[in-house]
């Protein structure tokens, strides 16, 4: 397994899509995922540490997993079948580890509130990771680039004005 950080979550500019962008503990590998609009603001608000004033999907799963008296100790991203990315979701309850499928973006964002390591399989990693220097690519754009508050503020623009069939082109 390799480990990666989350280094970016972006809107694709061909198909107004959310994409996570997992960076290479170490290397300069980056992994992209389109993920969908409800999991990247869910993901958007763990990043800006904001609490809603009552628990949302992930606030609950996370909190759901610790009322049952488990821990999420790693999340990993497992494969790629037929353009769709799979994960699990790595518990510990009493000694015992539990393991639970998920959607990576879910398991990202419960990742982001549990502190949790994220993992990629090596054979996905290789198969599917990008050589990429996000450090230029921020460094070249940093003089015009909007700061992380004008990134959520479009990101929740996007959410609001998104329709369905947006996604079915």
């Amino acid at each position: 397994m390799v480990e990666v950080i989350l280094r970016a979550v972006r809107v694709d500019v061909g198909s107004s899509t959310p994409l996570l962008l997992l960076e290479e503990v170490g290397g300069d590998r980056v992994l992209p995922i389109f993920i969908g609009a409800p999991e990247a603001t869910s993901i958007a608000y763990a990043l800006q540490h904001v609490e809603a004033p009552r628990p949302m999907s992930h606030d609950l799963m996370a909190n759901l997993i610790t009322a049952m008296g488990a821990q999420l100790f790693a999340v990993e991203i497992t494969e790629l079948v037929d353009n769709t990315f799979y994960a699990n979701l790595k518990l510990l309850r009493d000694r015992t580890e539990i393991n639970v499928g998920a959607r990576p973006s879910d398991a990202v964002a419960l990742a982001l509130r549990s502190g949790a390591p994220i993992l990629v399989s090596d054979q996905l990693m290789n198969e599917q990771g990008k050589v990429m220097n996000l450090d230029d690519e921020v460094d070249e754009i940093d003089e015009d680039a909007p700061n992380e508050a004008e990134l959520v503020a479009e990101l929740r623009d996007f959410l609001d004005n998104v329709r369905p069939e947006d996604f079915n082109q």
